[in-house]
C-alpha cells in the first residue's frame, strides 16, 4: 500500500509541471502581450543624409553617415587601390545625381568627409579571418578515377599548347603604330598561326577521354561550336599585363594595337579584358585544360544527335575541375564557381568572334584559309554548310555507331583504309589529314578529324 501511494504521488508530481504551469504560462503570456498591438511601433532610426552625396543614408559606414552606393564605392576603391583621373579641374560637384560622373572627385569627397581607409582594411582582414575557418579547409578525399582523368586532360593540354615560359618570345614592328582596318603582313602571319592553333585544338579534343566514342557528326558539331572559345581561352592565358601583350604558340608577341590590326578588330578589347579577368584566378595548365574540355563537351549545342551522351561525358570533367580547384585552393571555397562561370564569358566573346570571321572575309586581300572559315565562322551563315541534318546513326553500341561515317570517307578520300578495316571508334583520331564527311547526300565540309 505504501509503495502504491508513493508511485501515485510521484506520477501526479511528474505530470503537474507538464500541464498546469504551461497553461498558466500561456495565459500569462497572452495577458502580457495583449496590449502590444495597440502600442505604436518604435520609429525607424533616422540618420543624417549621406555626407558624400546627400542621398538617403543607410547608417554609419567607415566612420561617417553614408548611403549604400557611396559605402560600396569607397570600399571597392580602397580594396583595389584604384587610381582615378578627373577630366575637369578636380572640383566636380558630388551629389546623388552627379556622383557617378567623376570617380576621382567622389573618392576625394569620401576622404574629405572622414571615411577611414583603415576601417576598410580592418573590415577586409576580419572577413578574411572569418572565411578561413577549419571547417572550410576542405581537401577532397583522393579518387583514383578522377586523378587519372585530371592527369590525362593536363597532358592533352600541355602537349598541344606550350606555356608562356616555354616559348622564346619575339616581336615585330608591323602594325605597331595606330589602329587600322587590317595590316596585310600581320594578317598573313596571324592566319598561319591560327590554322596551326586550330589543328592543335582538334588534337586536344581527340585526347579528351570519351570524345572519340561520340558519333562523328557530334564530334564535328562540338568542335565547331567550341573551337573559338578554346582558342580565346588559350591565348588569354599567355597575356602579359605589364606590356599588354599576348604571345602565340611560335613565340610571336603582339601588343593590343597589333592584335587589332592582325585581324581581331573590334574583338581586341573584349579579349584583352577577359585576359585581365583571368589574372586574379591564377589558373594553371590543369585548370585551363579542364575548362577547355568542359567548353568542348557541352550537351546544349544545337544539332547534336545524342546530347544525353555528351552530358554524361561532361559530368566527370565537372567533378574533376571541382576536385582539383578545391584541392589546390583549400581555403578558397568560392574559387570553383568563379572559374566555372568564365565559360559564360567565353561563349559571349566566341559568338562575337564567329561574326568577326564573316566581316574579316571582306577585309582580307585573298580568300579565307579553309580551316579558319570552317571552324570559326558562324555555322548559321549562308556558307555554314549542313542546312539539312544527316541521317541518324544506327542505335547500337558506340563503336558500331561510328563505323559508317568514319570508314567511308577515309576510303573515298585517301584510298588507304578500306571500309572494312578499323571502323571502331578508337580509329577516329587516326583520320588525320583526310576529309571526313557524313554518309548520305548532306555531306559536311572537310574537317581535320
Amino acid at each position: 500500500g505504501v509503495v502504491r501511494v508513493r508511485v501515485t504521488h510521484r506520477h501526479h508530481h511528474h505530470r503537474q509541471p507538464l500541464s498546469s504551469p504551461s497553461a498558466e504560462s500561456q495565459s500569462t503570456s497572452s495577458e502580457e502581450h495583449s496590449p502590444s498591438p495597440a502600442s505604436p511601433p518604435p520609429p525607424p532610426r533616422a540618420y543624417k543624409p549621406c555626407f558624400v552625396c546627400q542621398d538617403k543614408s543607410s547608417g554609419y559606414h567607415y566612420g561617417v553617415s553614408s548611403c549604400e552606393g557611396c559605402k560600396g564605392f569607397f570600399r571597392r576603391s580602397i580594396q583595389k587601390n584604384m587610381v582615378y583621373t578627373c577630366h575637369r579641374d578636380k572640383k566636380c560637384i558630388i551629389n546623388k545625381i552627379t556622383r557617378n560622373r567623376c570617380q576621382y572627385c567622389r573618392l576625394q569627397r569620401c576622404l574629405e568627409v572622414g571615411m577611414s581607409k583603415e576601417s576598410v582594411r580592418n573590415d577586409r582582414s576580419k572577413k578574411k579571418k572569418e572565411v578561413v575557418r577549419p571547417e572550410l579547409l576542405e581537401i577532397p578525399p583522393p579518387c583514383p578515377e578522377i586523378e587519372d582523368l585530371i592527369d590525362r586532360v593536363r597532358r592533352a593540354h600541355q602537349e598541344t599548347f606550350p606555356s608562356l615560359c616555354q616559348l622564346g618570345k619575339y616581336t615585330t614592328s608591323n602594325g605597331s603604330g595606330q589602329r587600322v582596318t587590317l595590316d596585310a603582313n600581320l594578317w598573313d602571319k596571324f592566319s598561319e598561326l591560327s590554322t596551326k592553333c586550330i589543328v592543335k585544338t582538334v588534337e586536344f579534343a581527340k585526347r579528351i577521354p570519351g570524345f572519340s566514342t561520340l558519333g562523328i557528326d557530334d564530334q564535328i558539331t562540338l568542335l565547331k561550336a567550341a573551337c573559338l572559345d578554346i582558342l580565346i581561352l588559350r591565348i588569354c592565358t599567355r597575356y602579359t599585363p605589364e606590356h599588354d601583350t599576348m604571345t602565340f604558340s611560335d613565340g610571336l608577341t603582339l601588343n593590343r594595337t597589333q592584335m587589332h590590326n592582325a585581324g581581331f578588330g573590334p574583338l581586341t578589347d573584349l579579349v584583352s579584358a577577359f585576359a585581365a579577368q583571368l589574372l586574379p584566378l591564377e589558373m594553371d595548365d590543369t585548370e585551363a585544360g579542364l575548362l577547355s574540355s568542359i567548353c568542348l563537351i557541352t550537351g546544349d549545342r544545337p544539332e547534336l544527335e545524342h546530347p544525353e551522351r555528351v552530358d554524361r561525358l561532361q559530368e566527370p570533367l565537372l567533378e574533376a575541375l571541382k576536385y582539383y580547384v578545391r584541392k589546390r585552393r583549400p581555403t578558397k571555397p568560392h574559387m570553383f564557381p568563379k572559374i566555372f562561370m568564365k565559360i559564360t564569358d567565353l561563349r559571349g566573346i566566341g559568338s562575337k568572334g564567329s561574326d568577326r570571321v564573316i566581316t574579316l572575309k571582306m577585309e582580307i586581300p585573298g580568300s579565307m584559309p579553309p580551316f579558319i572559315q570552317e571552324m570559326l565562322e558562324n555555322p548559321d551563315g549562308p556558307e555554314g554548310g549542313c542546312t539539312t541534318p544527316p541521317p541518324p546513326p544506327p542505335q547500337s553500341e558506340p563503336a558500331a555507331g561510328n563505323k559508317a561515317p568514319v570508314s567511308e570517307p577515309s576510303a573515298g578520300k585517301t584510298g588507304g583504309a578500306g571500309a572494312s578495316g578499323g571502323g571502331a571508334a578508337p580509329s577516329v583520331p587516326e583520320q588525320r589529314g583526310g576529309a571526313v564527311r557524313t554518309a548520305g547526300p548532306a555531306a559536311r565540309p572537310p574537317l581535320l578529324l
